[in-house]
């Protein structure tokens, strides 16, 4: 009987090796066709990996993206938007409630009830900066705990002899990991601030922040449950890399869950809210953070982003994946 159940372990063993390479497989030449399509198959020195897609741009130094309204170099629209938020990060969330009154705070209480996480899940927030979505993440696991903690005593009040005994063997087993949190942010002065309201808030278990680049991400393939990304992934220079960098740090069955800014389709309330965000918005940035050009930089940054384009190559990145949930 004993060798019965060793060979089963290990034949379980070696198939969960196999999904694994095979996931790893797939990943690998879904990369190489997206490189193709993308029009650059024909060029030399691609290395193979996370950063394929990134070899060609660096080599093309030559190409221009946004920078708001502004186009400009590849490689200059990371630097520039590193040191908008570095200006800005001091007085970041001040911000976040003055220029939307306060509104922020219910969407990603939104954002928090949809990913409903569950005691022992791992989250990824990248472009955290201030820490906003891992102190609610934290908050909502603990609740979650508790509710459970609670109905556990409850059935236990009466508990049948069987009940003890299963209980009892079950116990150590049954006991959920401790859920974690890691914030990833390209900007260390960011981190900082979020580091500050943590040590303020005396929020420290379960909390990891991490200086990374969304293109890049510092981590092993299969890491997380949910990758979050608030309000950041329109300042990023190539979203597609970044679409396959949360692929690949997803577990299979991880959830992505992206919050950002959209087109307002009615023309009515379009209208004032361009007047508000253009000749409101910067004026608040002057006066509450001493800073327009960077808040003039992020109006102009969400009506660079329309929907369509992360939709598009979100779902051409991450449809033959079915073991990846989108929100």
């Amino acid at each position: 009987m004993t060798t019965d159940r060793r060979t089963v372990a290990q034949l379980g063993n070696m198939a969960a090796s196999m999904r694994l390479l095979f996931r790893r497989v797939i990943r690998l030449s879904h990369r190489s066709i997206d490189v193709t399509a993308a029009g650059v198959s024909g060029r030399s020195g691609c290395c193979w990996g996370p950063c394929t897609c990134r070899c060609f741009s660096d080599a093309a130094g030559d190409r221009s993206t946004h920078f708001g309204f502004e186009t400009v170099p590849e490689t200059e629209k990371a630097k520039r938007v590193y040191k908008v938020f570095e200006n800005v990060a001091q007085k970041y969330d001040t911000m976040n409630d003055a220029m939307s009154l306060g509104i922020h705070r219910l969407w990603k209480d939104m954002l928090l009830h949809a990913m409903h996480p569950q005691p022992g899940v791992r989250l990824l927030d990248v472009a955290g900066g201030t820490g906003d979505i891992a102190f609610r993440f934290l908050e909502y696991v603990r609740f979650q705990q508790e509710r459970q903690k609670r109905r556990t005593v409850q059935s236990m009040q009466t508990p049948s002899w069987e009940d003890i005994s299963n209980n009892y063997s079950t116990e150590d087993e049954d006991a959920p990991q401790e859920s974690r949190a890691v914030v990833c942010d390209i900007n260390k002065e960011m981190l900082r601030v979020g580091k500050q309201k943590a040590d303020s808030m005396g929020t420290r278990a379960g909390l990891s922040w991490v200086v990374g680049d969304a293109e890049e991400l510092p981590f092993d393939d299969d890491q997380f449950d949910i990758y979050t990304i608030a309000f950041g992934i329109r300042n990023v220079t190539h979203i597609d890399q970044a679409l396959q960098e949360a692929l690949r740090v997803l577990k299979p069955g991880g959830r992505f869950m992206c919050l950002e800014f959209s087109k307002v389709t009615n023309p009515v309330l379009a209208r004032l809210y361009d007047a508000y965000s253009f000749q409101m918005i910067p004026v608040l940035g002057e006066v509450i953070a001493g800073d327009w050009k960077s808040y003039q930089y992020l109006v102009e940054s969400i009506r660079k982003f329309p929907d369509q384009i992360l939709s598009r190559n979100l779902l051409a990145i991450l449809r033959p994946f079915p073991y990846i949930s989108l929100r």
